[in-house]
Formats: C-alpha cells, structure tokens, sequence
C-alpha cells in the first residue's frame, strides 16, 4: 500500500520523551552560510565512485511514480520535494510553517477564504516564471480529475474554488474550515507542461528529461531500480545546492549499500540496522546518526478489502474480522522485547499512531485500555471466543478452519524478517501458525487485498492530518480495479465522525485532543498495531560531505525530512570538489555536523508515509 508523508507522506514537530532525544554522537549545532554552489565538471553516471562533486544515496525503495500526483512512496515524495515547491515548508529548526512559494497568506474572518501572495523569484526550470495560475491549475485539477486526486486528494477534497486573479494571488475558497491550510503538502507544478497530460492514472512522469520544476533540483535521469539522479537549479531562489549532482542510487541488500559507503561509492546510507552503525561508528571518514525518528512500524491487519461501490474483494482470513482474534494477536506482541532485540534500543516502544516526537499529537493507552503483553490473558480471550485447539494444539474456528495466517514481508527489510520470527514464535504458543511472505514488492497483494497481515510503516508530517486521512472511507478505492489513497481499507464510521471535526478545528490543543481520540480509536479497533518507533539510524562520509542540516537542528534526521534541508544544504568538502569554504550568495542555513555527529540517509524499506510506508514503504 502506499505510505505518505506524503508520503507523505510518509511521514515532524520536536520530540517529547528525554530518552528520544538522546541521539548518539549528535553534538551541538552550529549555524553558517550556506556556500555559493561550484561549477563543476558533468558527474559520472549513477554506478560511478561517488566523488568529484557528486553527492550519492543508497536507497532500498522503488520509486512508485514520478508523477507528484501519483507517488507516496518515501523516496519517491521525497524527490518531489526537491524538484517541486509546495506553498509553504516547514521550518528545520521546529518545523513551524515558513515561506515556500507562496512568501506569506492570509484567511477570511470565518476561515473560509485563503489568501496566498505568491513570490515574483521562482522560475521554472525551463526559464519561464512560476505563477499563481500554475498552482490554482495544480489544486483545480485534484479536484476535477480523480486520478490527479490519487495521491493527495485528502487536501482538496473541501475545497469549493481556486482561483488566480494576477500571477501573484492565489485564492483558495473552502466548503468549510480547513486545518491544514498552513500545511499543503502538495508539489506544485508547472501548467505548461502538465495541462497537455491525458490520462493522469497512467502518466508516470519518466519518460522526457530533464523534468520541469522550481525546487532546488532538476530531475536528469532515471531507470528503474538502478537510479535517479538530479542537477541544481541554478535559479533556485533560495540559492542552487552546492553539489553538481545528486544520484539516488537502488540498492537492494542493505548490506551492500553499506560495503559501498566503506569503500566511497556512496556519500550517505539510510535506515541502517544497529549491527551496521555499530561496524561504521570506528570506520574512518565516516559518521553515524542516530535521531529521533519521524516514523512508526506496524502490523496491519486485514479489515475485509472493499471499494467505495461496496464490492468486497481480496482472500484475507475471516478470523481476523473477529476483534477477539485481533485483541489476543496485540496481547501476544512482546514490544519491549522488539525494541531491545530486533532495534538494539535505537527505537521507542510503539504505543499509539503518531511519534513521540510530535510532541502535541502523542498519544499513549493508559490503564484498562492498553493491551500490554500478556500471553496468559491472550489465550483465554481465544478461549472465551470458542476458538479452542484441536488435538494437535492447532487454533481452529467454529467453522473447523485452523487460525493459520499469512503476512506481507518486505524481502529488503531484515527488521521485518527479524520481527516475523518472533511473531511465529509468540503466536505459535498460542496455537496460531504464521507464514512470513517475504517479497521485492508488496503493492499486488496488499492492493488485491490478498494478505491477512502485513508489517505496515509511515513517515508522519509535523501536521498529522495526511497520514490520519488514509484510514478514512473516503480513501477506499472506487471499484476493486482502482488503488484508492487507503492504507489497508480501514473504514470506521467513529473514526471518521472524529477525522471531520479535527479536519475544521483551529484551536490548536481542541485540534490535538480529537487527533488523540483518533488515535485511541484505532488502537481499540485492533487493525493497526504500533510496535516500535525506530531512530533514525543512518550514516554518512566526511571526507565528501562537509556540513549537512538535520531536521529537527537539535538531534535530527537527514533522510526523509518534511522538506529539501539536508540535500539543498549539504557542502562539499575541499577532497571530493567543494572549495571548503563559507563564501557565496546563499541565503540559507546549515548545521555545522560536530566530530561526533553522523548522518545517514534512509534506504526506505516500509513505506515508508511523504507520508506512506505499507506496501514498499511509504513516505
């Protein structure tokens, strides 16, 4: 499924527990100008040894789409972010809203009308001026076409009218009060180009480069699973990146990304397993982070796959339908043992949807209400639910069909083959076998509907509302042929009673109370089931990259940021083809990484939220 971020997910305001905020060998940061970008020679191709004035990132992901209509895989929101300006962005230091293309925006008393002045310096990459019209054809277009919806529709679905009146006005009508004004994270693009597109369901964006945009990148390149590689935007107008190229470079075993940082063919490798950033913390040239994270990783289950025509569809198993069944399944989950033996202590207990690091969000069960660990009472609420073990300590149904699952595993994720283990394990004492399908991909089947369980993950944005949206009926798919914007066709009637208020909600902390109730209503559904929040745990070579931003500033990530901080900042140093020096027209910030800092770029593996992370990771 798709995962958000949006990506989008998917997929970050500051942290709230003390322990998440102890980011090993991050030291104090340090604030300079942000260098005038080098001219430099044309960059080796993508399987190149990173070097000269190329910055490289091992990535575990597919790219989805490169349609920002389309995507909500991690590293595919992601890119867009670098190629595309939304109206605002999110500030690195707390990630407040802050300029983007649009330099400031006001709203009508009753919050039904929006007004956004768009800046006169942003070109797009083709030389001509980015306007208000190419952001209102952006928004009208999501709302007139269901397929240009697919991605981010949740945005546009309440809005009446968008209109331009002058190249530097941008009105936004609303049905009703929208909270997520301030925070559209939606890439726009240029009307010249797009409005000559078709059908938006089939146009993937990768066919004629370089691909149009006004974000700090231009797209050159790519193949399918090998790489993407990008240039700056010379006419950026918060200043070009320093380096003269960005290669996104695949790779499928973790391990082999991190062989390839050892021996410099890559600058920085994300999501890496305790055991790798162990290796790394003594290599030379080399720095490890371990932030924080802006991520959950989850168990999703099954809710019967259906489209909005009412049409059932998929083999999920009908025992997971029961909420006995999912109710025992979370009560045998050691998650205390996930954090300490599969995350080595880099990740958080998962208790409720959204990360302690959303401080304001977070939410946790308390009392009667959380399911803690606790084989002994999962057992009898299968008792007193009539699925008794039959001879040969099997689980079986009053139909006589033993409890025998399945769930989707990502083959480049050794998180999910580690976690599955132990599922079998835990599940198999109490009579309940577990078969762990590990696969490259995960999208057929999850977008089938032909899986019982599947290890589900998401990146959440410093506003929560995407990553809430896609449990909401409104995401189910049209028909069974369609894909909707759905995470694992959860729909709740309560849920989205709840989804609707928060939606219309100013009042920050009346906004934050229904996002909790939210929460808490999931958690009691039982279909999703917040294991861990892992750390940002990723690494990067010193000798070719001399200062990076992390997101938050203070113990921060680099991968997967709510925003184009960390490749839009990162200087070279004088070995690999940067001048090393301070000078140039920048207008922008970098953290000065310390002598203990590291920082490592993801190689999304769950979905990775912009947002998403189900199926392939979603942003």
């Amino acid at each position: 499924m798709v995962m958000v971020t949006k990506v989008p997910p998917r997929p970050v305001a500051p942290g709230r527990l003390v322990r998440l905020l102890l980011a090993a060998g991050v030291t104090a940061t340090t604030l300079a100008a942000v260098p005038q970008a080098a001219q430099a020679a044309p960059a080796a191709e993508g399987d190149a040894k990173s070097g000269g004035n190329t910055l490289t990132v091992a990535v575990s992901q597919s790219i989805d789409s490169l349609s920002p209509f389309l995507a909500q895989k991690l590293t595919s929101t992601s890119i867009h972010r670098l190629a595309y300006e939304y109206l605002t962005n999110y500030d690195p230091k707390d990630a407040k809203p802050i300029p983007g293309l649009a330099t400031s925006w006001t709203s009508s008393p009753d919050k039904l009308t929006w007004t956004y002045t768009i800046r006169k310096d942003s070109k797009w990459s083709d030389g001509q001026q980015a306007t208000a019209e190419d952001a209102a054809w952006t928004f009208t277009k999501m709302m007139t076409d269901e397929n240009a919806a697919t991605a981010n529709g949740s945005f546009t679905s309440n809005f009446r009218k968008v209109s331009a009146p002058d190249p530097q006005t941008l009105v936004i009508e609303l049905k009703k009060p929208q909270a997520t004004m301030t925070a559209l994270d939606v890439p726009i693009v240029p009307k010249h180009v797009w409005e000559k597109v078709g059908d938006f369901s089939k146009f993937n964006n990768d066919k004629q480069f370089p691909i149009v945009g006004n974000g700090p990148y231009v797209i050159t390149d790519f193949k399918v699973d090998q790489y993407i590689k990008l240039k700056p935007n010379k006419s950026f107008w918060r200043g070009a990146p320093k380096f003269d190229e960005l290669v996104f470079k695949y790779y499928k075993d973790g391990d082999a990304a991190v062989a390839a940082l050892q021996k410099g063919e890559v600058s920085f490798v994300p999501n890496l397993t305790p055991a790798q950033a162990d290796a790394l913390k003594t290599a030379k040239n080399i720095k490890v982070n371990d932030a924080p994270g802006r991520r959950f990783f989850a168990i999703a289950t099954n809710p019967g796959a259906r489209s909005k025509d009412g049409k059932t569809f998929g083999n999920g198993h009908p025992a997971l339908l029961d909420p006995a069944v999912r109710k025992a399944l979370f009560l045998a989950v050691d998650r205390t043992a996930i954090v300490d033996k599969v995350f080595q202590g880099h990740a958080v207990e998962g208790e409720g949807y959204i990360p302690p690091r959303f401080g304001s969000y977070f939410w946790k069960p308390e009392g009667a209400q959380k399911l803690a660990y606790d084989p002994a009472k999962a057992e009898q609420v299968l008792d007193q639910a009539g699925y008794r073990k039959n001879g040969a300590g099997k689980r079986v149904g009053k139909d006589g069909r033993p409890l025998d699952f399945r769930i989707l595993c990502h083959a480049t994720d050794p998180n999910d083959k580690a976690i599955g283990k132990y599922l079998q394990e835990w599940w198999g004492k109490l009579g309940i076998g577990l078969k762990v399908e590990c696969l490259d991909s995960v999208s057929d089947p999850w977008l089938k509907g032909d899986y019982d369980l599947a290890f589900d993950g998401w990146s959440v944005n410093p506003d929560p509302d995407y990553v809430l949206s896609i449990h909401t009926c409104g995401t189910l798919p049209a028909t069974p042929k369609d894909s909707g914007a759905t995470d694992n066709f959860i729909c709740d009637r309560q849920f989205d009673t709840l989804y609707a208020q928060q939606a219309v909600e100013y009042d920050a902390a009346k906004r934050a109370d229904l996002v909790k109730q939210m929460q808490s209503r999931l958690y009691d559904t039982g279909y999703m089931n917040i294991m861990a929040y892992p750390n940002a745990l990723e690494a990067y070579r010193t000798d070719q990259i001399k200062s990076i931003t992390t997101m938050p500033e203070a113990a921060g990530n680099l991968w997967g940021q709510d925003g184009y901080w960390s490749w839009w900042s990162a200087v070279p140093t004088a070995s690999a083809g940067g001048s090393g020096s301070d000078g140039g027209s920048s207008t922008g910030v970098i953290v000065g990484i310390g002598a203990a800092v590291v920082v490592v770029v993801g190689l999304g593996v769950l979905l990775g939220l912009r947002r998403r992370s189900t199926a392939d990771d979603r942003e």
